[in-house]
């Protein structure tokens, strides 16, 4: 999972969805936990724990001068669990598989290509705008500018809106 100045960019996830209370989360501590703000991710703040179970290989393509060209990103991702603590509903996908193919641009910029399972949070700022918390699964395209705002090109197979369940 690639963390940056944006608290989270896209995970890579799983497939199965169950909406519980949050009296019957998971036990085990968290790998690492998100706190986003209302408005950013969901209309509502968003609580967002993570544990680290699957294996992920990421390997970086170069070019002559040793410049990262494309990153190259397969396996299983982290089971999440995400909260809404003003409903305290929770939604939890355990670990699955995914593929994100990133070509970096020359202007800064990076072109994504996702397969599998991949939650993708858009802010405000993004295109189309969010706040929005999406499970893809399928295939999803999309650029990211050097300012980090996220533009999808495309999309193909189910998305369920996070947001939506845990309302």
């Amino acid at each position: 999972m690639k963390v940056s100045a944006r608290p989270v960019a896209a995970l890579a996830l799983a497939s199965a969805l169950a909406v519980t209370t949050a009296a019957t989360a998971s036990a085990a501590e968290p790998d690492f936990e998100l706190d986003i703000p209302a408005g950013v991710a969901c209309a509502f703040s968003l609580h967002i724990e993570g544990t680290l179970t699957g294996h992920r290989v990421t390997r970086e393509f170069t070019d002559p001068n040793d410049d990262p060209v494309m990153l190259l990103s397969a396996g299983k991702g982290n089971q999440l669990t995400f909260t809404n603590p003003d409903s305290a509903k929770t939604l939890s996908l355990p670990s699955n598989g995914s593929v994100q193919l990133t070509k970096i641009n020359a202007d800064g910029s990076s072109t994504v290509q996702s397969t599998g399972h991949n939650v993708v949070i858009l802010y405000p700022t993004d295109v189309p705008a969010g706040p929005s918390t999406t499970l893809y699964t399928g295939r999803l395209v999309y650029t990211v500018d050097a300012n980090e705002v996220f533009t999808v090109q495309s999309s193909s197979g189910p998305t369920t809106n996070i947001c939506a369940l845990l309302a």
